[in-house]
């Protein structure tokens, strides 16, 4: 397994980030795999050297933080051997944007908000500290001076180590990265964008930027929620493609067929698996510090592995990108 550092912190991640967003409760989600499910899953990554785990509080309501703590700390004596990512915005509670007045602070970027869910995840992790605390997106409704101020305490106060973002417009970041530098607090060291070969449109500015300022990128969904997994656009019969209505809003356009397609000749010329060119190509973007995969098959894992030692010649660059049409900006 190779090691990056994640941005210009001296903290090593691992090159693939293991999303823990299909382990937790199946009453959440019918593909979502149990503990005793997901253990086989932990124990590989493991075994293949992976470090680095990212989760939320959201994801199954948060038993997917209670498998993640329950199986690492099962599974390696050593706490600090480990990178333990998580994420704080939508709650609980399944009720973001609701009106039930006894759960208007269940959700959101507040003050109150982030403490309160930070010693939650603490909890539900079963550790003292969490190495990556993100947020899960902006919320509109509080002024980005009260979540920093939020956030750097928790660092201030040792329950974070380290402050990462997701998915957002790169004005918004270079301004949050801009207050916490201006008031010296604890700055995001990374972020958390979707990226791969069916939505590039973060190659716009937000990579620039993070390159720019020296941010670590974890990508989320590096193989289009298993659609560059296919050969043909056409949906597989699967659990989660049938009740995936974020993937149906995201990958939507004309050319998102062709983009498919060409991933799969491009790998058959080369005699590997669509998946390890789509995952080969974002690893081979100089500015990605780890994908975040997520996987439910044993195979993928492997396939993921097998895909960090695919080198793609610039002919292959070249044929995997000539398809791609600009996007709509989704997944903010």
């Amino acid at each position: 397994m190779e090691y990056r550092r994640l941005g210009n912190t001296g903290l090593k991640v691992s090159r693939l980030c293991l999303g823990m967003m299909s382990y937790g409760d199946p009453a959440w989600r019918d593909w979502v795999l149990d503990e005793r499910a997901a253990e086989p899953f932990v124990r590989a990554a493991l075994d293949a050297g992976i470090n680095f785990f990212d989760t939320a509080e959201m994801y199954s309501n948060g038993a997917s933080e209670e498998v993640t703590g329950n199986l690492l700390n099962k599974l390696v004596p050593n706490r600090h051997d480990l990178v333990i990512a998580t994420k704080v915005f939508m709650g609980t509670e399944n009720i973001v944007g609701g009106e039930n007045r006894d759960k208007v602070n269940s959700f959101g970027l507040s003050r109150k908000h982030i403490i309160y869910q930070c010693e939650q995840s603490l909890r539900r992790l079963g550790t003292d500290y969490i190495d990556l605390y993100q947020i899960h997106r902006l919320d509109p409704n509080v002024p980005m001076e009260e979540m920093l101020e939020a956030l750097n305490d928790l660092v201030r106060d040792g329950k974070v180590r380290y402050l990462g973002a997701s998915s957002m417009a790169a004005w918004q970041f270079m301004k949050c990265l801009s207050i916490s530098e201006a008031r010296q607090w604890s700055k995001f060291v990374c972020m958390q964008p979707q990226y791969n070969l069916m939505y590039r449109e973060e190659e716009r500015e937000m990579l620039p930027l993070c390159n720019s300022e020296g941010v670590g990128v974890i990508p989320w969904s590096p193989m289009a929620r298993g659609h560059l997994c296919r050969r043909t656009f056409a949906a597989t019969d699967t659990t989660r493609s049938k009740s995936d209505e974020l993937s149906q809003w995201i990958y939507n356009e004309a050319a998102d067929s062709d983009v498919i397609v060409r991933n799969a000749e491009v790998a058959a010329r080369l005699g590997v698996k669509p998946a390890q060119t789509a995952l080969a190509w974002v690893l081979a973007n100089a500015t990605v510090t780890a994908p975040i995969i997520g996987v439910t098959k044993l195979s993928q894992l492997q396939d993921a592995i097998d895909a960090m030692a695919l080198e793609l010649s610039e002919e292959d660059m070249f044929a995997l990108q000539e398809p791609y049409q600009p996007h709509a900006v989704a997944g903010v």
